[in-house]
């Protein structure tokens, strides 16, 4: 291979006769030459990326580190927040809780004393709920919304619980009259030997009004209070005998007469129903029977008008 060298003035030339080894050595010369310029120009390239790089963190870095920081904190705040919220509900719900379990002791006196069954009303099961299934899927509640729902749901079990309390006491003050106001019978097993009004008394043989109504028995057997009250007379009375006098309250008062034993003293409280007596023929009778008077703002009334609201 011949190369010919030739100068600018073209005065001179100058021939360079290269042999098959003399070829492989500048051509391998050359390629050495050209990966060192080539390695070298890399190395340039990364350490002029390497300075770009570090000026970069270096102007970029203190903007993100505060960055970091305001994100921080706002992650602390929201922690907290989210703490202090669910103290919140924590809170509301224990006193949402109790005002339940307070309906419910509302609820069950109440039934007991409405005398309503557990097919009636039944707090101890949840009521029935259900529906279609909704066609369209609607968002979870937010935290706002759920707070206002609980806001809403506590007042208004507290508007029942109100309402429960008063219904409570109009039932109370309904039982507690209705304790006290005279019905039903003074024996289990007596019956009926004379009644109210004008009759013939069995020791004159006269006409004479008869003030009560006398119900004959065995010996022995249990009279009960009609109503609830305070005894006022346990003792004899004349013409009475061995005699229970009950005042109920509201211009009320029972009595019961010839008995052969009292079984309560004056001041005594008793409940309707409650054995007060045992049915003899003391004072003025001809035999085993209690005399039985309803008096109403001290006038004698007929006890049947009461024995028939039992």
């Amino acid at each position: 291979m011949q190369l010919f060298l030739i100068s600018k003035t073209r005065k001179k030339s100058l021939t360079l006769t290269l042999g098959p080894i003399s070829l492989c050595v500048c051509l391998v010369l050359s390629l050495v030459c050209g990966l060192l310029v080539f390695h070298a120009g890399s190395q340039y390239a990364l350490n002029l990326t390497r300075g770009s790089i570090k000026n970069l963190y270096t102007q970029t870095a203190p903007i993100w580190n505060q960055e970091l920081e305001v994100q921080q904190k706002m992650l602390n705040q929201v922690q907290d927040n989210a703490s202090k919220n669910l103290d919140a509900l924590a809170t509301r719900l224990s006193k949402l809780q109790a005002h339940v379990m307070r309906l419910d002791a509302l609820g069950s006196r109440l039934a007991s004393m409405a005398d309503l069954n557990e097919i009636n009303f039944d707090i101890s099961s949840a009521p029935g709920l259900g529906g279609p299934k909704p066609s369209q899927i609607r968002g979870s509640m937010e935290v706002s919304d759920f707070i206002s729902a609980l806001d809403e749901l506590n007042s208004k079990v507290q508007d029942r619980s109100e309402k429960l309390a008063a219904m409570e006491s109009m039932l109370i003050d309904r039982t507690l009259q209705s304790q006290t106001i005279p019905t039903g019978s003074p024996t289990m097993d007596g019956w009926i030997s004379s009644l109210f009004g004008m009759r013939t008394d069995p020791m004159t043989g006269k006409v004479e009004f008869h003030d009560g109504i006398d119900y004959a028995g065995k010996p022995g057997s249990p009279l009960l209070a009609v109503a609830s009250g305070i005894v006022t007379w346990s003792g004899v009375r004349y013409g009475y005998g061995n005699m229970v006098e009950i005042n109920h309250g509201n211009g009320y008062q029972t009595r019961y007469a010839h008995n052969k034993k009292n079984l309560v003293v004056i001041g005594q409280k008793v409940d309707k129903g409650q054995v007060i007596g045992l049915m003899g023929s003391s004072g003025r009778s001809t035999g085993t029977h209690v005399h039985f008077e309803v008096v109403n703002n001290g006038k004698a009334v007929n006890p049947k008008k009461y024995n028939s609201l039992n």
